[in-house]
């Protein structure tokens, strides 16, 4: 039961600061506060990569999940609670991001949550968020796998910098998930065109982790 908390705890620190950090500045509206905003997402994993890495393996997003069970790496007693609770700590996040623009009289905020949207349409997004997914999930495969050497002493680094590269190519398109979790909670209390995209943000990220999965594959060593 530790490791599906400290997937919950993991999952509600992402998106409370990175999608808080979204709607504090307004994402979007200008390169700073983009730039702001994938920064934030970067640094959150990179925190709780080194809090609860040792207790969970940190994967806070059902697609790395997902990618990982293909593999191997977890049973799917434990791919399916992860996510479970993954989504639960995203829902608490999101409540915890609209009960405090709710209870703000200054707030001018019009994405209350930071929730996800097809900008270009749904067609597009599913794209971005296939391909982003697939890269993402392979940094997290490549850097955590014992057999690929001493890489993984550095792994919650590089997966948090790989995010910020992530969300500094998706934001523009989709406000960047690569996440289902982080999309689920906000969409629900977003409501509008965020929940009726919802669905590209489930089905394109675990499209693009089990790609990535089938590519580590392919290209593991087998020795370290």
């Amino acid at each position: 039961m530790k490791k599906y908390l400290a997937e919950m705890v993991g999952t509600f620190v992402l998106t409370f600061l990175g999608c808080g950090t979204a709607v504090a500045l307004g994402c979007g509206s200008d390169t700073a506060s983009i730039v702001g905003t994938a920064v934030a997402f970067g640094l959150s994993v990179v925190a709780m990569a080194y809090t609860i890495g040792g207790i969970s393996g940190c994967h806070i997003n059902p697609a790395i999940t997902l990618g990982v069970f293909i593999n191997g790496g977890i049973s799917a007693k434990d791919c399916v609670m992860y996510m479970i609770f993954q989504v639960i700590g995203a829902f608490i996040a999101a409540a915890c991001l609209a009960g405090i623009v709710a209870t703000d009289p200054s707030a001018v905020i019009t994405t209350a949550t930071g929730a996800n949207a097809c900008s270009f349409g749904t067609t597009n997004g599913l794209i971005v968020e296939i391909v982003l997914t697939a890269l993402f999930v392979l940094v997290v495969l490549g850097t955590t796998s014992k057999t690929n050497g001493a890489t993984n002493n550095f792994a919650g680094l590089a997966i948090g910098l790989s995010l910020i590269l992530i969300h500094l190519v998706g934001i523009h398109f989709t406000g960047t998930s690569v996440n289902p979790a982080r999309s689920i909670g906000p969409a629900f209390f977003e409501g509008g065109k965020a929940l009726a995209d919802l669905w590209v943000f489930i089905v394109g990220p675990f499209i693009g982790g089990a790609i990535a999965a089938c590519i580590w594959k392919v290209i593991e060593p087998k020795e370290a």
